[in-house]
């Protein structure tokens, strides 16, 4: 293996698995080991099963003795603190649920066990997933491995920075507004936000524990440290549940085109209310000329002459709302007094408390209006995707911020540039695949002189999740893709190269 086992991608160590180079319990153990090395640097993994984790271990190493070609069978994986895992503490950085331990696992979770793969542990949330950073009351802060001092991102922090350290294998994420993506970028991994219904979202807190409805806009998706990864891990999680399984079967479109040349990209690198980075900038346009030289198109501009301020509106508006409905009774009361009071003097932006109050408490009447754009919207942009295969856009503003703890992101600011954003900023640039339901693969493609990681959000058609996992897997061949953080880095343990 050029690479150490703890570093390398999940399907190389099932391959590895399945060629008895190396068993279930001794790849566990390098992981463990691994934990022990770098995670109190990190503090990603919150809660640990190694007991059951080397119990499901032996019997994967039975398994694939006896020829069971399961595909993820005996690979070492972590989940974020959202999901519900029974006889595991889920506690989605609260202290009201810091002893809860479900009884029921979310169906999306139980994909992946029953596909072979071995949770050892979860990884850190902020509050109920609510930030761009990863900290909470219960387990703390969790650290960037490319610099301690920044944020991994957030929701899904935990995640990416337990997959940049090499500290898991593969990851269960969500995204609503850039919780996979957004993590994935600060730290230089891969994460794949689904077409939205594709996965199972039950099982995850928020909402409440035990609640079966599927929100609106939010979903589960795969973070890890190759594509390939993505697309092995992606079809295993699609599907609806029952009852709607029963007639209802999800065949997720191959490939649109089998080479990088073929591609008919469209970059979308600027706009008016939402400046980006200089040297991501300039990383954006290096992906842009190396495609370029590999043969593919690349047209330049927004698509459909749509603007961030548009979209981010109506993002915003459907976001609140939909959070809004799970705010406790006394909350709901306070946020629509404030919203409305705040409304009537016309200080009710987006990226403010103010706005989002306004929004979260809004009618069912304006909730509908703004449904209906976004369904023009998505209609529009099924023409688009005939016309182009890929859209490329940043994913957020810059490269891994500072951590900041103070406040909300409704009032907090970063530096870009020099000069001061609103903090909420970070989520405009994902917010059109959110609000379209497309699928929208984070993806690196290089680093800030600094050596702070920087990945691009390569978007596609409605139901094709598995070209955008595509082009970010040849896009690496062209410019390179994961790299290993130095912080984290440090001699592998060592394991026996074949099983007696």
């Amino acid at each position: 293996m050029a690479t150490e086992p703890h570093y390398a991608p999940a399907h190389e160590l099932i391959a590895l698995l399945r060629e008895r180079k190396i068993s279930a319990v001794e790849l566990l153990g390098v992981f463990e080991q691994r934990h022990k090395q770098v995670n109190p640097k990190l503090n990603a993994i919150v809660a640990t099963d190694w007991d059951g984790a080397r119990e499901r271990a032996r019997a994967a190493d039975a398994r694939l003795a006896r020829g069971d070609a399961a595909p993820l069978l005996g690979l070492p994986i972590t989940l974020k603190d959202a999901w519900e895992v029974a006889g595991m503490t889920t506690v989605c950085g609260s202290p009201a649920l810091k002893d809860y331990r479900p009884k029921v696992t979310a169906p999306a979770v139980q994909r992946l066990i029953d596909a072979g793969a071995n949770p050892f542990g979860k990884t850190n949330t902020p509050l109920y997933c609510a930030d761009i950073q990863t900290y909470n009351n219960v387990f703390g802060v969790t650290n960037n491995p490319h610099d301690l001092a920044r944020t991994p991102g957030g929701s899904s922090g935990g995640a990416a920075s337990a997959l940049a350290a090499g500290l898991t294998a593969l990851e269960l994420g969500s995204d609503l507004a850039g919780s996979i993506r957004t993590p994935a970028h600060f730290c230089g991994v891969y994460g794949h936000k689904p077409t939205y219904g594709f996965v199972p979202y039950r099982g995850h807190i928020p909402g409440p524990p035990g609640t079966i409805t599927e929100p609106d806009l939010v979903v589960a998706g795969p973070m890890a440290r190759s594509a390939q990864d993505l697309a092995l891990a992606l079809p295993l999680l699609a599907g609806p549940l029952p009852p709607a399984s029963h007639s209802l079967k999800l065949a997720l479109p191959p490939p649109r085109v089998g080479s990088l040349a073929e591609y008919r990209v469209a970059a979308w690198f600027d706009d008016p209310a939402c400046e980006l980075d200089v040297e991501s900038r300039g990383l954006f346009e290096e992906t842009a000329s190396a495609l370029e030289r590999a043969g593919a198109k690349v047209t330049r501009g927004a698509p459909l002459g749509l603007t961030l301020e548009q979209v981010y509106a109506d993002f915003f508006f459907l976001m609140a709302s939909m959070i809004g409905d799970s705010l406790p009774g006394k909350q709901y009361r306070q946020a629509r007094r404030f919203g409305t009071f705040m409304h009537l003097f016309g200080r009710d932006a987006p990226n403010t408390l103010a706005g989002f109050s306004h929004r979260a408490t809004c009618s069912h009447r304006q909730w509908a209006e703004a449904h209906e754009r976004r369904e023009q919207l998505r209609l529009k942009l099924e023409g688009y995707f005939r016309e182009f295969d890929i859209l490329l856009m940043p994913v957020s503003t810059a490269p891994a911020p500072l951590h900041n703890t103070k406040g909300t992101p409704y009032v907090r600011t970063i530096e870009v540039n020099g000069r001061t954003q609103p903090y909420a900023d970070q989520f405009k640039w994902i917010s059109l695949a959110t609000l379209a339901g497309l699928p929208a693969t984070s993806a690196p493609v290089g680093r800030t002189r600094a050596g702070l990681p920087v990945n691009i959000q390569i978007v596609s058609a409605h139901g094709h999740d598995l070209s955008t996992i595509d082009f970010a897997r040849r896009l690496a061949e062209r410019i390179g893709g994961y790299v290993a953080p130095p912080l984290a880095s440090g001699p592998c343990p060592a394991y026996h190269n074949g099983i007696p």
